[in-house]
């Protein structure tokens, strides 16, 4: 796969409490390689309200997803299928500890695609917030993108 890539996230998040999901859909131009079986892709996100940046490298492998951002927000987040890993949020308003349960990661490579999907609880300072998905979808930049 190509070094310039284009990436397509989508996360939903079904809340107890709530009717339907939030869902959050993205498509930014990203970096992409692959070194000792794993995979990366940078890229950086700006969130509504600030100025500053935030640099985010996810890597998979396996049934292994991880999540470093680091700048306006910083977490290290790992998804672990059928493993529950605990972290830090740091954020401008506070910091949140939060609790991944991964149930699912599955990760589908073709030459020209890549698709990640993860299926996960997520706590929030010990208390269930919310079941979630993310489907990550990889593709060159030239080719274009769709979900």
């Amino acid at each position: 796969m190509e070094k310039e890539v284009l990436i397509a996230l989508k996360g939903l998040q079904f809340a107890l409490d709530e009717e339907g999901a939030n869902a959050l859909e993205t498509i930014t131009p990203a970096e992409y390689y692959k070194r000792n079986d794993s995979h990366y892709v940078i890229f950086e996100e700006l969130m509504e309200g600030f100025t500053d940046t935030t640099k985010n490298v996810i890597k998979f492998r396996d049934s292994q997803l991880e999540v470093t951002k680091k700048g306006l927000v910083n977490v290290h987040m790992v998804f672990e299928e059928n493993r529950k890993n605990m972290t830090s949020y740091a954020t401008p308003f506070g910091n949140i500890l939060i609790g991944i349960d991964t149930d699912e990661v599955e990760i589908r490579e073709e030459e020209d695609r890549i698709q990640v999907n993860v299926a996960y609880t997520l706590e929030a300072n010990y208390e269930h917030m919310a079941d979630c998905k993310i489907e990550m979808s990889i593709r060159p930049r030239e080719e274009g993108l769709e979900l």
